[in-house]
């Protein structure tokens, strides 16, 4: 179950209502995930109007562009700070969310050697050593766009194994070999500077 301890609001309450929401893709991401709670959060009823990405400079881009209303990005990517940094874009507040479930797939059918090439979104490479199970070392780790990307590697034989998400996994008919956790993770959400509500 997903736990969250609420929202840091310096702008979603007072500026542009959420209409459409920019992240990361593909499906299956944790930032796909975080969008859909903005969404169920703060948007109006309805189905839910996601866009994803390849990349959260897309996304970005997208919203410089009027395309989303909204942009949702991770905490933990490491060029987080160009969107704090950017003066055409304004900070509306942040949120902590746990990520699906992250563990260690395979493609079924597929002979796991003991050294593994493994895919990973950079972020959460750290996960890979803490879930790896024992039989396994990693000969070689090799980056992916996101945490969908990753699965997509595994399921394509690119890689031996994959950390990736449920959802991920699922929609890349990948099996976990590992156990699986969340990650509590922040969200910040970015809007047009100047943007009316």
């Amino acid at each position: 179950m997903i736990q969250t301890a609420g929202w840091i609001d310096t702008e979603l309450s007072s500026g542009p209502s959420v209409r459409t929401i920019g992240t990361l893709g593909p499906a299956g991401t944790s930032s796909e995930q975080a969008a859909l709670y903005l969404w169920a959060d703060r948007a109006p009823e309805g189905p839910p109007a996601i866009r994803l990405y390849d990349s959260y400079e897309q996304a970005g881009s997208a919203l410089r562009l009027g395309a989303v209303s909204h942009v949702v990005i991770a905490n933990a990517y490491a060029s987080v700070h160009s969107f704090y940094m950017d003066p055409s874009l304004r900070f509306a507040g942040a949120f902590l969310f746990d990520t699906p479930h992250y563990g260690i797939a395979v493609s079924p059918g597929h002979r796991i050697p003991g050294a593994a090439r493994v895919a990973t979104h950079p972020a959460p490479e750290a996960l890979v050593e803490e879930l790896l199970p024992d039989e396994y070392s990693v000969a070689e780790i090799r980056y992916a766009a996101s945490t969908s990307a990753a699965a997509d590697k595994a399921r394509r034989r690119e890689t031996d194994l994959a950390l990736t998400t449920q959802p991920a996994a699922k929609a890349n008919a990948l099996e976990f070999i590992s156990r699986t956790r969340p990650i509590r993770m922040l969200w910040s959400v970015f809007t047009l500077a100047g943007a009316d509500s």
